[in-house]
Parts: structure tokens; C-alpha cells; sequence
């Protein structure tokens, strides 16, 4: 190599004759300060030195910080071996769950008849959109809510998960979420005929299956311990525009119910009754609205820590 040494600028060279037969291709590293070789033995054994000369090279000397002779790497090795058979006793400690694999499998159908129900529905409005235009927005509830209806009331097994700890989801934000939207669904927009042929159905339908779309197959593959990082990253991203957007097209349809609930008197409690008091439906929806925002604020906030705990930096482990 080319470099200055102690003949100055000049070419040096060096050459060892191993004591057994290594392999004839080393691997070469250059850094800035100096230049690596790697060089393999071709049986693996000991060698009781390293060069044929018995006397070591006076440019040679051993890095003792990577040396290890026959007795280190044996108490190397019985050190992994105990280390080994004390994680299999603590593994052995735990007791095993018998139900673990029919656990998992409920969980993976669960997830994937969820996903399959709002794909559906997703498609079925997408094409509708594509083919009737406008028109179809005036319809989509009596196309679509048969399959709504299932996939809405299926969802109340995941409050029942959360509940009994088969998922680790926290309760609270599923409670909120599945019951808001089964409150829109079944006594908003399943019992006024009126609500049913507005517009704004198909935009809160709309929103609801596309976060869906990634959240369930996101779950699905969770279950068999597969990682997709572009799903991944769509789960814990597409609800920062659609969850404002679903929470405000239900909003728009409480309100645009409240003057049919005012006209109807449909769900107000009115004299004479075992309380005797007065209770107007309306208002029930008015106080309904602030608790809505205040659910997609908290849902909005916690998913905001998931998306820092999944796609944030990874924190570097100290050595």
C-alpha cells in the first residue's frame, strides 16, 4: 500500500505464512484511520499460534480486545448455555393458556369479516358514485344499510374484547366510538324515514368504511404477528383527516334530525309520567353534540399516541 510510515512516502508491503491453511479470498475494509482484513480459517479449530515461525513478528501484535483463547470461549459458551436453560425455566413458569390458538383464530375471523363487510360497502358506494353521480347520494341508505346494520352491530364484540382481555385496546375510546356510531345509526338515521334519503348519509357511511378498510386488516395480520409497514403507516395516518370529517358529517345529520325529532315528539318523554318531568329529544341531541366533539377530541388524542408510539423515531437502547 501507498503511505507514510518510517521510510517516509514510500510502498509497504508485509507477508505472514499462517500456520494452517486458511481461506485464499480475505475480506478488505478501509476506514479513515486504517485498513481491515479479514481473514477466515478453513477448518475451524485451534491453533496453538498463528504464524509457521515460532517467534512472532515484531510488527505483529495481538488486539486483546478481540483475543479469545480455548478457556474463554468455553466459559463463553456454558455462559449462553446457563442463560439459555434459565429463560426456558422462567418460560416454564408461565402458566401456558390453553385457548391461546382459538383465541387467535376468533380474533382473525372477527377482523377479517369486519374487513370484507366494509369493503363491500366501500366498493358497492364507490361504483354507485361513479356510475349515478349525485343521485346516488339520495339512496345509500336503503342500499347500504342492511350490510351497515350487520357490520355496526358485530362491532359491540369489540367492547366485549376490550372488556374481557382478549385485545389490549382500551375500553374507553372503543366504547365511545362503537356506541356514537351506533347511536347515528340505528335512532338518527334508522328511525326517520325522513334523515334516510339526505345526502349527508352517504358522506358519514363513506368515512366510516374507508378507516375501516386499514384498521381491520391492520388487526388481522397483528394476530399472526406480521408487520406490513405501509398499512401500518395508512392505519395510523388516514384518520387524521377522516375522523374529523365522520365526526363532523354526523354532527351535520344530529342536526338536520333535531327539527324532525321537534316536530314528530319522537323519543321525548312528556307529562303525565312516573318522574313527572319533561324531556325533550331535541334537547337530549343538543347535549348529544357537545359530547360527540368531545369523543373525537379523546379518540383523536389517542390514536395521536399510537401513531407517536408506531411511526415515531425509535429511541436508541443504551449499551
Amino acid at each position: 500500500a501507498q503511505g507514510h510510515g518510517a521510510k517516509g512516502d514510500n510502498i509497504y508491503e508485509f507477508e505472514i505464512e499462517f500456520l494452517e491453511p486458511v481461506e485464499p479470498k480475505p475480506v478488505c475494509r478501509v476506514t479513515q484511520r486504517q485498513l481491515n482484513i479479514t481473514v477466515q480459517k478453513k477448518e475451524s479449530n485451534w491453533w496453538e499460534r498463528l504464524t509457521k515461525q515460532e517467534k512472532r513478528p515484531l510488527f505483529l501484535a495481538p488486539d486483546f480486545d478481540r483475543w479469545l483463547d480455548e478457556s474463554d470461549a468455553e466459559m463463553e459458551l456454558k455462559e449462553k448455555e446457563e442463560e439459555k436453560i434459565n429463560k426456558m425455566k422462567i418460560e416454564s413458569r408461565v402458566p401456558k393458556d390453553p385457548f391461546k390458538h382459538l383465541k387467535k383464530g376468533y380474533l382473525i375471523m372477527y377482523n377479517l369479516v369486519q374487513f370484507l363487510g366494509f369493503s363491500w360497502i366501500f366498493v358497492n358506494m364507490t361504483v354507485r358514485l361513479f356510475i349515478l353521480g349525485k343521485d346516488s347520494f339520495y339512496d345509500t341508505f336503503h342500499t347500504i344499510s342492511d350490510m351497515m346494520y350487520f357490520c355496526q352491530t358485530l362491532a359491540l364484540m369489540e367492547i366485549m374484547n376490550s372488556l374481557i382481555g382478549l385485545v389490549r385496546s382500551p375500553l374507553i375510546p372503543s366504547v365511545m366510538q362503537i356506541l356514537g356510531r351506533n347511536f347515528v345509526l340505528f335512532v338518527i338515521l334508522g328511525s326517520l324515514e325522513e334523515m334516510q334519503s339526505k345526502p349527508v348519509v352517504f358522506f358519514v357511511f363513506y368515512f366510516w368504511s374507508i378507516i375501516e378498510l386499514f384498521r381491520y386488516p391492520y388487526y388481522m395480520l397483528s394476530c399472526i404477528g406480521i408487520e406490513w409497514k405501509p398499512l401500518t403507516w395508512l392505519r395510523y395516518t388516514v384518520w387524521i383527516p377522516l375522523y374529523p370529517l365522520g365526526g363532523l358529517a354526523e354532527a351535520v345529520s344530529i342536526v338536520q334530525s333535531i327539527p324532525i325529532f321537534s316536530e314528530t315528539g319522537k323519543f321525548s318523554l312528556g307529562l303525565p309520567n312516573p318522574l313527572n318531568v319533561t324531556i325533550q329529544f331535541p334537547f337530549v341531541l343538543q347535549i348529544y353534540l357537545i359530547a360527540l366533539f368531545l369523543g373525537v377530541f379523546v379518540n383523536f388524542r389517542h390514536l395521536y399516541k399510537q401513531r407517536k408510539h408506531h411511526l415515531g423515531p425509535k429511541k436508541r437502547k443504551m449499551k
